[in-house]
């Protein structure tokens, strides 16, 4: 059986701010080719946990190792959009060709392979036709699309999404679901954190579920079968 690269990795950390924990004993790894997701209620430790993943903070306490082929700033990060983020004035080629901004680069202009690059990310999503457009203009969805072509700029082998589809529509949330899909069909690590329950259940591989200093990891059906699962499921209509 091939062994898959191990991307990420915590071991006994803790995650929190001046150094104190919101979780102590933290054990969790993400490896090539894996779909992740994350869920809990807010203030669980949630977006603690990407501010740790991305380098943003440091653990309190334990490790926190990133594989070579994901460091100096090799994750393809799609945060939560801001008002003002939705009306920038740039072109979409303008914003998506930023993705490699994340890179360490010693030179301040793009290269002919970056701009190659962010026209086949907009190919592979299908928004070719939107590169000249300006981005504050178009819908949320195409929006969306367009932040997930600039994090392809900036992946390595892994993805990192902080609530994608919140404020999209049905259709619009069910594109960047199958996006996704395609993405980790071709090998790309998958983390996203969500609160979309049924979505979670059905597209990922691995459940995280943080909760109140504590927390569960495992496939989805053994999350399916824990307790994390029949009372959050609850609180979020059922699954």
């Amino acid at each position: 059986m091939e062994q898959r690269e191990c991307l990420i990795r915590c071991r006994d950390a803790g995650l929190g701010y001046d150094n104190k924990a919101l979780i102590e004993h933290f054990d969790f790894q993400v490896y090539k080719g894996d779909y992740v997701c994350i869920v809990g209620e807010n203030g669980s430790g949630k977006s603690t946990l990407l501010k740790t993943l991305l380098g943003l903070i440091k653990p309190v306490s334990g490790e926190v190792a990133l594989a070579a082929a994901v460091q100096n700033g090799a994750i393809g990060y799609l945060p939560q959009q801001t008002q003002v983020q939705r009306q920038f004035p740039a072109s979409v080629f303008e914003v998506v060709l930023s993705g490699f901004l994340n890179r360490s680069r010693r030179s301040p202009f793009f290269h002919k392979e970056e701009k190659r690059a962010a026209l086949k990310n907009l190919s592979r999503l299908g928004i070719a036709d939107l590169a000249k457009q300006c981005y504050g203009k178009l819908s949320g969805g195409q929006q969306q699309r367009v932040l997930l072509a600039r994090a392809l700029c900036a992946a390595g082998d892994i993805l990192v999404l902080d609530e994608p589809v919140t404020g999209l529509d049905p259709m619009a949330a069910g594109t960047l679901y199958e996006n996704l899909r395609k993405l980790h069909k071709e090998g790309m690590a998958v983390v996203m954190v969500t609160h979309d329950l049924r979505s979670a259940v059905s597209e990922a591989e691995h459940i995280l579920h943080m909760n109140e200093g504590e927390y569960f990891y495992g496939s989805v059906e053994e999350y399916l079968q824990s307790d994390y699962a029949v009372i959050y499921g609850r609180k979020c209509g059922g699954l």
